[in-house]
C-alpha cells in the first residue's frame, strides 16, 4: 500500500504530516511517498482528472486506487441555523476509507427504491455512505419480478406515495427469504401509506394516523412539540449513542403501535407515555390534544427479525437524516442511520472513522431543561448571590456593633 502525498516543498500541512507518519509507523505494509507537483506536474493525472490542490493524497494498492482531495480532508459545511460555516477534520476517515476501498475486491451494494416520489438522500447521509465504500444503485420494482440478487440491502427513503400491493408482496418475500430492508417513512401529505405499512403489520406493528406530538417537555426540542427527543432503547444499533449520551432528534414522526409478543420486534426509539398522534397530520392547527387523536406511547423506530436472517429497520420519520436535524443532534442521527446500515449489511473488517468537528456543535437539551436553566441563570443565581451579600453585610455590621 502506497500513499502518495501531493504537496509542494515547504507547503506541508502539519496535521496531515503527523497523521501520515502515524499510519506509516503503525503498519509495515504502508509507505508514504511525497510527490512535488512542481517536479512531477503530470503525476496525479493518471489517477484523477480533477484539479489537485496541495496536501491532497492518492492511496494505491495494486491496480486499485483512490484520490483524496484536500477539500475531502478538511470538510466545510454551511450551517443554516447560524449563517456560518462549520469545519471538520476527516483525514483519518478519508484515508481509512481509501485503504479499505483499495484492498477490497467486492464492496457491499445498497439498492435504493424509486418510483414513489422518494426524497433525495441528504448530503451528509449520501457522503457517509460513499465514505464507507457502500455502492448504491437506484431501482424500481415496477419493472422487476424480484429484488436484484446482488443487493445486500434495500433502502426506501421518504416516499411521498404508497407502493403497490404487488411491490409489497415482492418486498415481503424478500425479507422473509433473508433480505435486509431499511425504511424511512413518516407521515405523508398524500395520505396513509397503507401497502408500505402492511410490511410491518405482518409482524404485529401498526402505523398510527397523523403526526406524533409530545406533551412532556422533556421529550421535545426548540419549543416545537413535533420535533421529538425520543427515549433510546438498548440494542446493538443504539448502544453507541447511549454510551456517548447523545440525543436523537426526530421531526415529524409517525407513531408505531407494537403488539408483537414473539420477540421478533425490537423497539429502538420510543415516545413518552403522554405522547399522542394528531390525526390532522400536516393540517394540524393546535398542539393540544383533541377528540379523535390517538393516545401514546408509540415506538418511533423498530428492528424486526423476519426469520431466515431477514431483517427490517424502520424509522418513522422521513426527515431523520436531514442535514439540519442531523446538525441539531451533533451527528447522532447520522450515526444512528449508519449503525443501522452496518447491522443490516453485516459487520465488515474495515473500520469506519467519522469526521472530527473543528467547530462548535449544538448542545441539544429538552424544553423543560432549557426553562429550568433560564430560571436559574436569570433569577436563581442572582438572588442567591444577593442573599449571600446581604447576610455577609448584616454579619459584619453586627460584629462592628459588638466591638463598639
Amino acid at each position: 500500500m502506497t500513499i502518495y502525498w501531493i504537496v509542494q516543498a515547504d507547503k506541508e500541512d502539519d496535521v496531515i504530516e503527523n497523521l501520515l507518519e502515524k499510519y506509516e509507523s503503525l503498519s509495515e505494509h504502508i509507505k508514504i511517498v511525497k510527490k512535488n507537483p512542481d517536479v512531477y506536474p503530470t503525476f496525479a493525472d493518471q489517477y484523477t482528472s480533477e484539479e489537485v490542490p496541495n496536501n491532497s493524497l492518492i492511496v494505491e494498492c495494486g491496480e486499485r486506487s483512490r484520490y483524496i482531495s484536500y477539500s475531502d480532508i478538511y470538510l466545510t459545511e454551511e450551517n443554516m441555523s447560524s449563517y456560518s460555516y462549520d469545519t471538520s477534520f476527516d483525514g483519518e476517515g478519508a484515508i481509512t476509507s481509501a485503504i479499505d476501498y483499495a484492498v477490497s475486491e467486492e464492496l457491499p451494494k445498497l439498492y435504493i427504491l424509486e418510483g414513489h416520489g422518494e426524497a433525495e438522500l441528504s448530503l451528509v447521509f449520501s457522503e457517509q455512505i460513499e465514505r464507507e465504500n457502500i455502492e448504491t444503485a437506484a431501482f424500481s420494482l415496477l419493472n422487476e419480478d424480484s429484488v436484484p440478487e446482488e443487493a445486500d440491502c434495500v433502502l426506501i427513503y421518504g416516499p411521498a406515495n404508497d407502493i403497490s400491493a404487488e411491490e409489497k408482496d415482492i418486498l415481503s418475500e424478500y425479507v422473509k427469504g433473508g433480505g435486509k430492508l431499511m425504511v424511512l417513512a413518516g407521515p405523508s401529505k398524500e395520505g396513509q401509506l397503507e401497502n408500505l405499512g402492511s410490511l410491518l403489520e405482518d409482524y404485529n406493528v401498526e402505523a398510527a394516523d397523523g403526526v406524533v406530538v409530545e406533551s412532556d417537555r422533556e421529550h421535545y426540542a426548540f419549543q416545537a412539540p413535533y420535533i421529538l427527543l425520543p427515549d433510546i432503547c438498548e440494542s446493538e444499533i443504539t448502544r453507541p449513542l447511549i454510551d456517548e449520551n447523545y440525543y436523537a432528534v426526530m421531526p415529524i414522526a409517525q407513531g408505531l403501535k407494537v403488539s408483537d409478543t414473539s420477540g421478533a420486534v425490537t423497539e429502538l426509539l420510543t415516545a413518552s407515555e403522554t405522547s399522542y398522534s394528531k390525526k390532522a397530520g400536516y393540517d394540524i392547527s393546535t398542539y393540544e390534544k383533541e377528540e379523535g387523536d390517538i393516545d401514546g406511547p408509540f415506538a418511533l423506530a423498530v428492528s424486526v427479525d423476519c426469520g431466515n436472517e431477514g431483517q427490517i429497520v424502520w424509522f418513522a420519520s422521513s426527515n431523520l437524516f436531514d442535514d439540519t436535524y442531523n446538525s441539531y443532534s451533533s451527528g447522532a442521527n447520522l450515526n444512528l442511520g449508519m449503525n443501522a446500515l452496518s447491522s443490516l449489511m453485516g459487520e465488515r473488517e474495515a473500520v469506519s472513522v467519522r469526521s472530527k468537528s473543528l467547530s462548535y456543535n449544538y448542545l441539544t437539551i429538552s424544553e423543560s431543561t432549557a426553562s429550568l436553566l433560564k430560571v436559574l441563570m436569570i433569577g436563581g443565581f442572582p438572588l442567591a448571590f444577593l442573599g449571600t451579600g446581604i447576610c455577609i453585610m448584616i454579619s459584619r455590621r453586627r460584629r462592628q456593633n459588638e466591638q463598639v
